[in-house]
């Protein structure tokens, strides 16, 4: 029997309150700015997100920061390494962000600051994840995405290009992760207040047509809320609690 698993995420918080302090401060600085085209990048989509497809990918909160969870067989054939270090499972988690502080013991205000106002480097933080998601992840807030083919392809991608790879175009395992059976590897692009943790997840549902605007999607709050409000216009509010099943186009009423 799979066993729920709690994140805490009780060493990030108090860091995360002088970072949003200081954010709130810059806010509108940094919507009144361009946004900032830094690696990872968007991967373009010509087709609107529609909601319909068979791929289920999650959206996962936990308070401060966002990552996704999709099923490995989708990310195994463009990553082949994870499926080395991960093998049966059924899900894998992704989420980007400063090399320092997610990998950081202790959580201090000047690594967070450091994170926010310098470019730094990155990680992406892989998790195995079972096929029970919301079970898994009891203590977050999590919401449900059908993919089709095109829109799995591009989120795939976006997260390919999120890896730094090596010479011989391998990905760079680092430290062991966070939680469950995690690892860290070298991420690409740097981390600062214009590309931050949840303006990757931001990135990512833009690279599956969705329209959304990375750059004022600071906080996991934002983004859980933009997915909230997109899946009421579209009809699709997935019950709470629950795994319902990704349809096809054919297969929906």
């Amino acid at each position: 029997m799979i066993q729920e698993t709690i994140i805490s995420t009780g060493k990030l918080t108090g860091a995360f309150i002088h970072q949003y302090l200081k954010a709130t401060i810059c806010l509108v600085t940094l919507l009144c700015l361009p946004a900032c085209s830094d690696k990872p990048n968007v991967v373009q989509h010509t087709d609107d997100y529609r909601a319909i497809g068979v791929h289920q990918v999650y959206v996962v909160s936990h308070e401060w920061h966002t990552g996704f969870v999709i099923p490995s067989t989708e990310v195994y054939g463009s990553i082949p390494a994870l499926q080395e270090r991960f093998g049966v499972s059924s899900n894998i988690e992704f989420g980007w962000g400063d090399k320092k502080f997610y990998q950081a013991e202790e959580i201090t205000a000047a690594l967070a600051l450091r994170a926010l106002f310098w470019p730094t480097e990155t990680v992406v933080h892989a998790v195995a994840v079972p096929e029970n998601v919301r079970g898994y992840f009891g203590n977050s807030e999590i919401e449900q995405l059908c993919l089709n083919d095109k829109e799995i392809d591009s989120l795939v991608a976006f997260i390919s290009n999120s890896f730094s790879v090596s010479s011989s175009a391998e990905v760079e395992p680092l430290s062991e992760g966070i939680y469950g059976d995690s690892q860290f590897y070298k991420g690409a692009g740097s981390y600062h207040m214009l590309n931050t943790c949840n303006e990757w997840t931001a990135k990512g549902l833009k690279s599956i047509g969705m329209d959304i605007f990375p750059a004022t999607k600071f906080t996991a709050e934002s983004v859980m809320n933009y997915l909230r409000d997109k899946q009421l216009i579209q009809n699709r509010p997935f019950e709470t609690g629950t795994n319902s099943k990704c349809l096809s186009d054919s297969e929906t009423p």
